[in-house]
């Protein structure tokens, strides 16, 4: 089965911002932005997709990344 990946560490690397700008940009709150960047987040609403896009420009496509899972070391 396919996981989806947050890019937004990534984004957030290329734009050179930290949490804080991105909380004060989009008004997303820190915890939901740090769970986010951490990959830690099991739902992301709508809104919230809509408002990082909007704030680095980009498609859905670049922020979520659908990709095949990686095997586990045993």
């Amino acid at each position: 089965m396919k996981e989806l990946k947050v890019n937004l560490r990534v984004l957030m690397a290329q734009h050179k911002m930290k949490i804080k700008d991105v909380h004060e940009k989009t008004g997303l709150s820190r915890t939901t932005i740090s769970k986010l960047y951490n990959e830690e987040s099991t739902k992301i609403g709508m809104d919230t997709i809509v408002k990082l896009c909007s704030l680095f420009d980009c498609g859905v496509e670049e922020l979520l990344i659908l990709e095949e899972p990686k095997e586990k070391k045993e």
